[in-house]
């Protein structure tokens, strides 16, 4: 199953062109990458409009919120996710990090542990784990 937004015959964007979902998705991977974590989010987000059910577009999008502290906005973006792909390890990992942040640890320890349980090779979905027994 391909996730990828179709880039289609839309117009490169430009001044009165339209949006293409792919183009936003790759400037707003961009910008995570060179941590303008905030820019990031503004973008994703117009690829989240176009293309709303797309997990290529709500993992980065939620990763922005989460980098910007927009913790509820993070937790609902990784529930989009989860509701389009729910075998996403990703998705679950970064959702259980997301509502331990925001004091909802029994709630985040679930999808930790579905993390780990769907990538049981990870270290990182390990160490969250380790990481929340210690607190």
């Amino acid at each position: 199953m391909d996730d990828e937004p179709r880039g289609g015959d839309a117009a490169a964007p430009g001044p009165g062109g339209p949006e293409c979902a792919y183009d936003l998705l790759q400037r707003g991977r961009a910008l995570l990458a060179g941590r303008h974590t905030a820019q990031a989010a503004i973008v994703l987000e117009r690829a989240a409009r176009l293309e709303p059910r797309r997990g290529s577009i709500l993992e980065p999008l939620g990763r922005a919120y989460f980098m910007t502290g927009q913790l509820e906005r993070a937790a609902e973006a990784f529930e989009a996710l989860l509701a389009v792909d729910p075998s996403s390890h990703y998705g679950h990992y970064a959702l259980g990090r997301t509502l331990t942040r925001t004091g909802r640890a029994a709630e985040g320890r679930t999808h930790l542990r579905l993390a780990a349980a769907l990538a049981p090779d990870s270290r990182l979905y390990r160490a969250g784990l380790h990481r929340l027994a210690r607190e």
